[in-house]
């Protein structure tokens, strides 16, 4: 599973302006005099725009258009400090600490254009449409044939020709269509560059004196690949992550938190995974994505098993552990020790240890004198965990 992290827009629009793909005048605010003073300096009529890690913003009202300095100042006192609720933030919202201040365009007309990863063709895809402004999911639903797709030969990199024809397809003429053939160029080098895996301008607008610009801009970077670049500044913001989320990292634990109702530890991704689709078989909900690693030491199985049943929302965990590299004696010990340092979580816990010294593990969870659930197959181990977490026996 790869882990992304993600930027907010202003930290998007560095980037962009790194890479020759033009945005508009702005800069980050923190108080409504300083968006006031931003609004001064750089012009107005200015928009005003909620910085989370979230799309849908102008619908949920942290998107705001600012005549003057004053209005910029008493629009960024309305924004900063809400709790911004849109279709990606779930009820609950989100608080809004800062917003982008930048100089509104006179748009003509907008476009998409993106970039992302390709997995099974192991390239990356060019998607582009002359619709702009509006998720490109409803696009391709409504209008399937205004979207369309270019794939990258890794190889060679995008072709001048390519990007000429995706301009074609988003109908660009003159002089933004020399413009768009660099922005589309640019953009695939930055998103190569900078280990992207995803790249988005939504929307990319013509304005009405000719000019090509990047309205929004939405960056992903691969996590993995953070060490090669040591030189970027830390774009991560605590804050926009779920804080069971940071915890894992600083145990180097790769946990993403999930809806559901079962705690997963497992060691292997492709196990994690595969676990998690046969809870979802067994009708139940998995809580998270939680692999533990190959060696799975005891003290790395104590760190998960905190994090697990920190969770309010689980209400069954499934302990899932092959031996391979690691010994399911050495699990076992792990687990019992986490719960007895972290005391009873209150909650079932389903354990199928199957491979090296399984057998010497489930000797050790039934002499802790706790509660365990055993399981010896797969499909059994979720099944009762499934039913656990409703409350069954």
């Amino acid at each position: 599973m790869v882990i992304c992290l993600k930027v907010h827009e202003y930290q998007a629009k560095e980037i962009f302006k790194k890479y020759g793909v033009p945005v508009p005048d702005g800069a980050l605010s923190r108080t409504p005099a300083e968006a006031k003073e931003t609004a001064r300096r750089i012009g107005a009529p200015v928009v005003v725009k909620a910085q989370v890690h979230a799309g849908g913003r102008g619908k949920g009202g942290g998107i705001k258009l600012a005549a003057t300095p004053d209005d910029a100042e008493s629009v960024a006192r309305k924004i900063l400090g809400m709790r911004l609720v849109t279709h990606q933030t779930g009820p609950e919202g989100t608080l809004v600490k800062s917003v982008l201040v930048e100089r509104a365009s006179d748009v003509e007309r907008e476009m998409y254009l993106g970039m992302v990863i390709d997995r099974e063709r192991s390239q990356v895809a060019v998607i582009s449409s002359p619709e702009g402004g509006v998720e490109i999911e409803s696009v391709a639903l409504k209008s399937p044939e205004k979207v369309h797709k270019a794939w990258v030969d890794p190889l060679v990199g995008l072709m001048p020709y390519q990007a000429r024809q995706i301009c074609f397809g988003l109908g660009l003429a003159g002089q933004p269509f020399k413009d768009g053939v660099n922005c589309i160029l640019n953009l695939y080098r930055l998103f190569v560059s900078e280990d992207a895996t995803l790249a988005e301008i939504n929307p990319l607008a013509v304005t009405r004196d000719g000019k090509l610009i990047a309205i929004d801009a939405k960056i992903n970077l691969d996590d993995d690949a953070a060490f090669r670049h040591n030189d970027r500044p830390d774009y991560r913001d605590p804050n926009e992550e779920d804080p069971l989320e940071v915890e894992a990292k600083t145990h180097n634990l790769s946990y993403i938190k999930l809806s559901g109702t079962v705690g997963c530890m497992v060691n292997g991704a492709g196990l994690a995974m595969a676990t998690m689709d046969l809870i979802k078989h067994c009708g139940g909900e998995p809580a998270n994505f939680l692999d533990v690693g190959g060696a799975a030491s005891s003290d790395a199985v104590e760190k998960a098993f905190k994090i697990l049943t920190s969770d309010k929302d689980v209400r069954c965990v499934l302990i899932n552990i092959f031996g391979g590299i690691v010994r399911c004696d050495r699990v076992a010990t792990g687990v019992v020790e986490a719960i007895g340092k972290a005391g009873d979580a209150g909650m079932p816990i389903v354990v199928r240890l199957e491979g090296t010294n399984a057998k010497e593990g489930i000797d050790i969870l039934r002499g802790s004198g706790l509660n365990f659930h055993t399981a010896t197959g797969f499909h059994e181990a979720a099944q009762k965990a499934v039913d656990l977490s409703r409350g069954g026996a």
